[in-house]
């Protein structure tokens, strides 16, 4: 009898400490989000529409100084999300630091484009190579597992952001013409390669798993 008593009572104990053991590891693991509740997603993606429907020059310097500015917005359209809704310090420091440069940018391509009509001979290579590089980045932004967590997916996002910029920026030396662009894309390329690095150190100091 105690002997029949005793085994319902060991495999209660045995359920519960599964149970327990079950809800732990589901609270320390990674809870993610869907892609379309992430505003920093619906920002990327309401700005990779802008930049397909973008109206093509061929002059490499110009189509480089439109698309960067499109790209560029949308990386302070996220920073200043970051800063409204992040808590980490070194997050919103950021993207402020963001906010700073590409408004900066921003503002440099638009002089640029005012006093440079777009000339022959057309560089279709260089466009090509521009819209493969923003593909990539929805790739690899479309692949992040989001956390709903505005620091983590502001860092994670940031990163393949910041990196195609490079990539465009790597085109744009290549085929530009032009010294005051190429100044530019050299300037972004040093800078964002430096906040990938500082992006991905935080990342792997936060990680959530």
């Amino acid at each position: 009898m105690l002997r029949s008593l005793r085994l319902p009572l060991l495999a209660s104990i045995l359920a519960f400490g599964t149970l327990t053991a079950c809800n732990k590891d589901d609270s320390d693991g990674l809870e993610l989000i869907k892609h379309d509740e992430s505003v920093y997603m619906r920002n990327m993606h309401e700005s990779m529409a802008m930049m397909e429907a973008m109206p093509k020059t061929q002059d490499p310097d110009n189509d480089y100084a439109s698309m960067m500015i499109m790209h560029h917005q949308v990386a302070i359209k996220n920073s200043q999300e970051e800063l409204k809704s992040g808590k980490d310090a070194t997050m919103k420091q950021m993207a402020q630091t963001i906010i700073d440069k590409q408004q900066a940018e921003i503002a440099q391509f638009n002089a640029f484009l005012t006093g440079h009509p777009a000339h022959a001979p057309a560089v279709p290579e260089f466009n090509a190579l521009q819209m493969m590089n923003m593909m990539q980045m929805m790739k690899a932004v479309d692949l992040r597992p989001l956390t709903g967590d505005p620091d983590f997916d502001f860092a994670q996002l940031m990163i393949d952001h910041h990196q195609a910029a490079v990539e465009n920026s790597d085109a744009l030396l290549k085929y530009g013409r032009e010294n005051t662009t190429k100044a530019l894309a050299q300037q972004i390329i040093t800078d964002q390669k430096m906040e990938i690095k500082m992006l991905q150190d935080w990342l792997l100091a936060n990680k959530k798993y």
